[in-house]
């Protein structure tokens, strides 16, 4: 990885991104998140819209210490581009869900794109917290992404905002729900 790292120095002109064209080395270690908070009885309890609505919040709203800890040790985050406020995303998200889309924050591009974003932000906010965890900051991106999409309720709810977009009439919130809400390995496993 180093060798390829210098490679990208020796470019004619820059910035350079570039594939690496190896995955993560597999380790027989296996990484168990531990976080103090149990969110597979909210998931199982949120049988319809209203509960799974609050037993989001209440997922967002735990995540929160654990969030700022690692905003604290890390001092910086990637939450944010989508420029809507933490303790607004969830709202903003699940109003597609349940098929009333707000107004758009934002004016310089689509409301597409925006939620695209706070899907970003939202993602970005639970990985963080989560290693944020003594013990969790070298966890695989698999174990993440596993923990992320199974254990969840924000996953659950990523799962029907990308139907909801998919199903929808605007071509660019078709091709997000389709591309970018959930990735594409994930969706399969579960199609699975």
């Amino acid at each position: 990885m180093l060798l390829a790292l210098l490679k990208l120095l020796a470019a004619s002109q820059g910035p350079v991104l570039e594939d690496f064209p190896e995955d993560e080395p597999e380790s027989d270690e296996v990484a168990v998140l531990a976080c103090p908070v149990d969110f597979s009885r909210s998931i199982e309890a949120a049988a319809d819209t209203d509960e799974l609505l609050a037993a989001f919040r209440r997922e967002i709203t735990a995540m929160r210490p654990w969030y700022d800890m690692g905003l604290n040790q890390r001092k910086r985050t990637t939450v944010g581009v989508s420029g809507i406020k933490l303790e607004d995303l969830g709202d903003f998200i699940y109003a597609f869900v349940k098929g009333e889309p707000p107004q758009n924050p934002r004016s310089d591009i689509p409301i597409a794109s925006t939620l695209k974003f706070a899907v970003e932000d939202l993602k970005a906010y639970y990985i963080e917290g989560i290693t944020a965890q003594p013990g969790q900051t070298n966890a695989s991106s698999k174990t993440l992404q596993d923990w992320f999409w199974n254990e969840t309720v924000c996953g659950k709810v990523f799962f029907l905002l990308k139907k909801v977009c998919e199903a929808s009439s605007d071509d660019l919130m078709k091709m997000i729900g389709a591309h970018f809400i959930v990735p594409g390995e994930v969706a399969r496993a579960q199609a699975n």
